[in-house]
């Protein structure tokens, strides 16, 4: 099915799908696993579903891939753009794991993401999928989504329109504050997305801020692992 087929059959400007749908998609697909698990949890292990998520959302980028134009006609990025990349996703990294209790999170904290199998061991199939998931999916998916669309959204109802140099204070503000209480870990969530929404302003290429998300969820997807602080996950 092409993009074009596809966005038409929705009520939204293409633009505005392509960028949002894979986006919904994973948090509707998140929010019903729970009924997914006491429904087929004795046929399929739950925490598989995390993957199947991820495939899921993968496989709607791969289909509106040529309409993300502001990562098809980008350059690449260069020696120095790809430090700052490196540098911010570490920093936030560090701002994740610091801002993890009390005040910082909303709601409790749950056992999350435990990839071991009965004996105790790691079952790497299941902790490498997740790491894929949070360290390749659900970068681009939240960069075309809360940067790309949404950010530029609230400057500009034609938001292809705006130059991502020319983004007010406003926008990236009310932005990352959204992004921030998309996650239990608020506080820690705000100052990300006002990391990312300074490199998308700053460079005009969103596979920097994509790029330092990558870091700043492969970062922790490796922190958990190494100590065992499954909440994270």
């Amino acid at each position: 099915m092409s993009v074009g087929v596809l966005a038409r059959g929705l009520s939204f400007p293409a633009p505005v799908v392509a960028r949002a749908l894979p986006f919904a998609v994973f948090i509707g697909l998140m929010a019903v696993e729970p009924w997914l698990a006491a429904q087929l949890g004795g046929v399929i292990d739950p925490r598989w579903f995390y993957g199947i998520r991820s495939a899921v959302v993968a496989s709607l980028l791969y289909v509106f891939w040529p309409s993300f134009t502001e990562l098809t006609a980008a350059r690449h990025l260069s020696i120095r753009e790809f430090g700052l990349a490196l540098a911010a996703g570490l920093m936030v990294l560090g701002i994740w794991l610091l801002l993890d209790s009390g005040i910082f999170v909303l709601g409790q904290s749950g056992s999350g993401f435990e990839p071991r199998a009965a004996d105790g061991s790691i079952d790497w199939s299941l902790a490498l999928m997740r790491l894929a998931g949070s360290a390749l999916v659900v970068p681009l998916m939240e960069e075309l989504f809360w940067r790309s669309l949404i950010m530029r959204w609230l400057d500009e109802a034609d938001f292809l329109a705006v130059d991502p140099a020319r983004i007010g204070l406003r926008a990236v503000l009310f932005s990352s504050i959204a992004f921030g209480l998309e996650h239990s870990q608020w506080a820690a969530g705000m100052l990300a997305g006002l990391v990312y929404g300074w490199l998308y302003v700053r460079s005009g290429n969103l596979w920097i801020p994509i790029a330092a998300h990558a870091v700043t969820n492969a970062g922790l997807g490796v922190w958990v692992l190494a100590t065992g602080a499954w909440y994270f996950w």
